[in-house]
């Protein structure tokens, strides 16, 4: 395991998370480690937004996981931390939590209990949801007197519609692992026991196709032009494994 590179971050302690990078593996780990229930401080969502960026331009990388330690992914944010915050950086609350979708490289976030406010606005982010059979989904900043303001509602609304996001949000309800997986919010849903199995068994998956893919998603004519797409057709054809260059 090596950890995370970044001039941005060189002068600076992690706040909150760690960054595991298994170059064998071509997989990054970012992890939430502020037990008990990993707490999600607003110089950490800075810091979140500058290791998935680093990631997505680190070569060694072809998958990440947003994971977290111990029996919940995160309760949250800090909520004094928003009393504290001054306007502008509140503002770029959006831009940091989205740091995840804006990776070209697949982003999984696993997670088992406590998936709350940004901590959820964080998995919605992501590309995959593998949940444990124990997460709980919520947007609870109505009971504060606020709203989800990290793009959590507006993403959530694209995967399951008006109604009942405003049935999640409005009500601050909170979402089981199965009524997630039901309604299309989980990827998949696990025995706690098997979370991290099933994690690594997507990243696996995922390592099998071809990097350029993933990567260039909408241009459908550069990929028929690349080598990859040349190998997995004469793969199919002679009914045998891909060997994917990335070129």
């Amino acid at each position: 395991m090596t950890a995370l590179s970044d001039p941005r971050l060189k002068d600076q302690k992690l706040d909150g998370f760690r960054v595991e990078i298994d170059a064998a593996r071509e997989r990054a780990d970012v992890v939430l480690d502020r037990p008990p229930l990993n707490v999600i401080e607003m110089a950490e969502r800075d810091q979140l937004r500058i290791a998935f960026e680093a990631l997505d331009e680190d070569l060694r990388v072809r998958v990440i996981v947003l994971r977290a330690m111990g029996e919940h992914f995160s309760s949250g944010g800090n909520i004094a931390g928003f009393l504290q915050a001054s306007p502008e950086h509140v503002a770029k609350l959006a831009w940091n939590v989205a740091a995840p979708a804006r990776c070209a490289k697949p982003v999984i976030a696993a997670g088992r209990g406590y998936c709350f406010g940004v901590g959820f606005e964080l998995s919605l982010a992501c590309d995959f949801r593998i949940v444990s059979e124990t997460c709980q989904y919520a947007l609870p900043e109505q009971r504060l007197g606020q709203i989800p303001g990290s793009g959590g509602s507006a993403r959530l609304q694209k995967i399951i519609g008006i109604t009942r996001t405003k049935d999640i949000v409005m009500r601050s309800k909170r979402i089981a692992a199965k009524q997630a997986y039901d309604w299309g919010i989980a990827t998949e849903c696990v025995a706690d026991g098997k979370l991290e199995a099933a994690t690594d068994a997507l990243v696996d998956e995922l390592r099998a196709f071809s990097p350029l893919a993933p990567r260039t998603g909408h241009c459908y004519s550069r990929l028929r032009q690349s080598d990859d797409f040349r190998e997995g057709v004469e793969a199919f054809q002679q009914k045998r494994k891909p060997a994917f260059r990335g070129t």
